[in-house]
């Protein structure tokens, strides 16, 4: 269940015109946090976004599931399911064991799956896997929705890594 400070970050980001994945990085973030608190593990790097996803979908973040094909049918239809719970188009149930049963296979999971390198490594494999045009036009896309203040900081922010990186 995400909590409350996340759900009003997403709704911010909707207010600035943020796109839906966006919305869904608040909820990415917060499953990596708890990753790291040690409040459970995951299996893998990937296994960690698909919860951060799922809660977003839950919550109501317009954001569709993935096409066939994408990814295995079984996450398809987790994700139809949590699309259409949010949309109200089909009424959830609550599964006390269920949940109970999954929170134990995930506590005996590795945390590692959530450190700085994991990431990296599952960041830079996604993005490989896209055109250098697809890439190029998400960038332009955050720059417009950056604002003049957040284009301003991410600029020093990218002169600092620069110069960690040369000296």
């Amino acid at each position: 269940m995400p909590d409350k400070q996340t759900i009003e970050k997403a709704r911010a980001d909707k207010r600035a015109g943020k796109s839906p994945s966006t919305q869904a990085g608040e909820f990415v973030r917060a499953e990596i946090d708890k990753i790291r608190k040690g409040e459970h593990g995951a299996r893998n790097t990937k296994q960690a976004i698909a919860i951060g996803l799922s809660e977003a979908r839950r919550a109501g973040v317009d954001l569709p599931p993935p096409k066939k094909g994408r990814t295995s049918a079984r996450t398809r239809k987790s994700a139809q399911y949590a699309y259409a719970a949010a949309q109200g188009k089909r009424k959830t149930q609550r599964r006390p064991r269920v949940a109970r049963a999954v929170m134990n296979v995930l506590k005996h999971e590795p945390r590692s799956t959530a450190s700085r390198a994991a990431l990296s490594r599952q960041g830079r494999e996604a993005a490989s896997r896209r055109s250098a045009a697809s890439r190029s036009a998400a960038a332009r896309k955050a720059a417009r929705t950056k604002g003049v203040a957040g284009r301003s900081a991410a600029a020093k922010k990218a002169a600092r890594t620069r110069a960690r990186r040369r000296g």
